[in-house]
């Protein structure tokens, strides 16, 4: 069952710059009501607020944090959207020095970050009947060696999604994972991604996809040749019935 941006108040972790910020444009292009800005810098989401204005709320929040992020719930109890976008990235391969350290930070945020949102906004979302929305990525699908700490908190993002799926959708929530591919953002720059797709492409992708009622997008060219190979398996695996008897 699908869900229109049309008229819905949203919340966006890391609405400030990236895939963030566009999505926040997307949806009030689709006709969105309100839209959160959770960030760690209120300051950040200045030029968002100037051409909204009182449509944007700007929230301080840190996921890495659970008493901020209740607080960002008991604040937000009007959400229809939650869109969980906040994330990061560290370039470390299972060999390097750091690989530990990279990894322990990527699953605070990337893994851990999705649980204590979950958790905290369950209640607005299935009184509101709304949709939570995932980052992920590619990468949590296929593992590069010179990023797969990284790899490995998406992968695990994407397992701890697809429980959201079924314990959210058993109360009404749609669930929507999202698996870009190389984005021209900060993050995709910093890993030499320059020439890639704009996030307005991931931004455009989600509203298209909660509106048919999706649980996968794979946005962009990179994404969709994944896709095409990882199709029947997520049909048969991960959206398949396996229930035994």
């Amino acid at each position: 069952m699908g869900i229109s941006v049309e008229g819905k108040v949203a919340l966006v972790t890391g609405g400030n710059r990236g895939i963030g910020k566009a999505i926040v444009e997307e949806f009030f292009k689709r006709g969105a009501k309100k839209v959160y800005l959770a960030v760690r810098d209120p300051e950040s989401t200045a030029s968002l607020t100037e051409q909204y204005g009182d449509k944007v709320v700007t929230l301080k929040a840190d996921v890495s944090d659970a008493v901020s992020i209740k607080a960002l719930a008991e604040n937000a109890t009007d959400v229809d959207i939650l869109v969980n976008n906040a994330g990061v990235m560290k370039l470390s391969s299972p060999l390097a020095e750091d690989a530990e350290e990279s990894l322990k930070h990527e699953f605070d945020i990337n893994v851990l970050g999705l649980i204590r949102v979950a958790q905290a906004f369950e209640t607005t979302l299935v009184s509101n009947k709304g949709a939570l929305v995932q980052l992920n990525s590619i990468a949590s699908i296929k593992t590069f060696g010179d990023m797969a700490t990284y790899c490995a908190s998406k992968a695990a993002s994407y397992s701890i999604t697809q429980g959201l799926k079924e314990k959210l959708g058993e109360k009404g929530v749609t669930v929507l994972s999202v698996h870009p591919g190389p984005i021209s953002t900060d993050m995709g720059k910093g890993a030499g991604f320059d020439d890639a797709p704009g996030p307005d492409t991931v931004a455009q992708g989600i509203v298209e996809a909660l509106n048919a009622g999706d649980f996968h997008l794979f946005p962009d060219p990179m994404a969709k040749q994944l896709e095409e190979a990882y199709q029947s398996y997520a049909d048969n695996i991960i959206l398949g019935d396996l229930s035994v008897g």
